[in-house]
């Protein structure tokens, strides 16, 4: 076997002519060129005239143990019709890359499953190159017709950054991915997802889970008004929650010294369902109704509403949410009136999560990989890295890494 035959199936690249070989102080240096004749166009990929030759240029590839390997060609520039003068295309690398398409997919799936700065360290790159080939990787391998066939949505938003910067991301409920993610959390957010998707894609979604935000409401109403709005069951029993918190924190500052006692140590308490209950927890929910009647109806307004929610027959569940409302506005609790008139401005979205019994149960676990991502990079200062790395890791882009796993025994 020729050496450069040996060499060309030891890379492992199709495409490119081996032509020599040497060693140096960076590791194996590989000459090589592509296959077809004519020059091609680095950005549109179409056959151009030479214009002239640059500086040979090398190429990082993936190594055999601790030896590297470079790729070196001297490419040409193009004068394209279209984009104008260009380094021509090669067959290895995505355009203006310094590493071929295989060890890029190798940095990928590092990135996928480990933090940056580890990544950093086994592959021997920068931090910012790694982020680089991130996107690029996204850009080549995301489905392009994520979009297409679009039922039943969901929306939310992610907070990468302290002073209010905001993802908004949506993700498919059949699919369980991202398919749709940028920067703000506004009507006009969602609109450019809506304008990117389409009339015809955009006629085709019959469901939408949103939180009560009234931006996202205000964007579905206009463009995508067939869509069926199911508010969020999680976010709807929050609200009587944070009502429950708002009169526990009330009853605290009016208490006298014996009344704070009997509330003390009782958040928990409150805000748990009752078979999660301990028997510490029950004795004081018992000490509480004996001692504070205000604070007890609160805690019954509270389950009472999780009850609801409960129910299996759309009539039956929309009938007791409906009561509850009224239960809630003659409570005298003003909290619960606040949360009352909310739920009864939003009652129709909340009605469809009966029929529909669908939540943002895969949107807010997609949120939470997104803070583990964003944790482990220790923060990011931009949205762009942060969106190509939520694509790559929650999108659906299956990497495997490209060297052989080791045999089981």
């Amino acid at each position: 076997m020729r050496a450069s035959t040996l060499l060309r199936r030891t890379l492992g690249v199709t495409g490119l002519v081996v032509e020599d070989a040497a060693f140096a102080e960076e590791g194996l240096i590989v000459m090589v060129r592509p296959t077809w004749s004519l020059p091609r166009c680095g950005e549109c990929g179409f056959r151009a005239p030479g214009y002239d030759r640059a500086e040979a240029r090398r190429w990082r590839h993936l190594g055999i143990g601790r030896l590297r390997i470079w790729l070196e060609y001297a490419p040409r520039r193009v004068e394209c019709a279209k984009c104008g003068v260009k380094t021509e295309k090669v067959p290895w690398a995505e355009h203006r890359s310094r590493f071929t398409k295989d060890f890029e997919e190798l940095v990928a799936y590092l990135a996928q499953v480990t933090d940056r700065t580890k990544v950093t360290e086994q592959v021997g790159i920068s931090w910012r190159s790694v982020g680089e080939i991130v996107e690029r990787v996204v850009a080549r391998r995301l489905d392009r017709k994520r979009l297409d066939g679009l039922k039943r949505i969901g929306i939310d938003e992610f907070g990468y950054r302290r002073r209010h910067h905001y993802l908004t991301t949506v993700v498919d409920h059949d699919r369980r991915r991202v398919i749709w993610a940028a920067p703000g959390r506004s009507a006009e957010t969602l609109a450019r997802f809506f304008e990117e998707l389409g009339i015809e894609r955009t006629r085709s979604i019959e469901t939408a889970t949103i939180d009560m935000a009234g931006g996202y409401m205000k964007a579905i109403e206009e463009l995508a008004p067939e869509a069926k709005v199911v508010f969020d069951r999680f976010h709807v029993q929050r609200l009587a929650s944070d009502a429950l918190d708002e009169v526990r924190r009330a009853e605290v500052w009016e208490a006298d010294a014996a009344a704070g006692r009997a509330i003390k140590h009782s958040r928990f308490a409150l805000l748990k369902r009752p078979w999660n209950l301990e028997r510490k927890e029950k004795e004081k929910l018992a000490e509480l109704q004996r001692t504070n009647a205000r604070l007890y109806r609160a805690y019954l307004l509270k389950e009472t509403l999780a009850e609801a929610l409960d129910y299996r027959r759309p009539g039956q569940a929309s009938r007791a949410v409906a009561d509850w409302i009224a239960w809630a506005v003659r409570s005298k609790l003003k909290p619960f009136v606040k949360a009352a008139r909310t739920i009864r401005k939003h009652f129709d979205g909340i009605v469809a999560y009966f029929e529909e019994r669908l939540t943002n149960g895969v949107v807010e676990g997609i949120n939470n990989k997104l803070r583990m991502i964003a944790r482990r990079a220790f923060g990011f200062h931009s949205p762009e890295p942060l969106i190509s790395m939520l694509h790559l890791c929650c999108g659906g882009i299956r990497l495997d890494p490209p060297l052989p796993s080791p045999t089981k025994t």
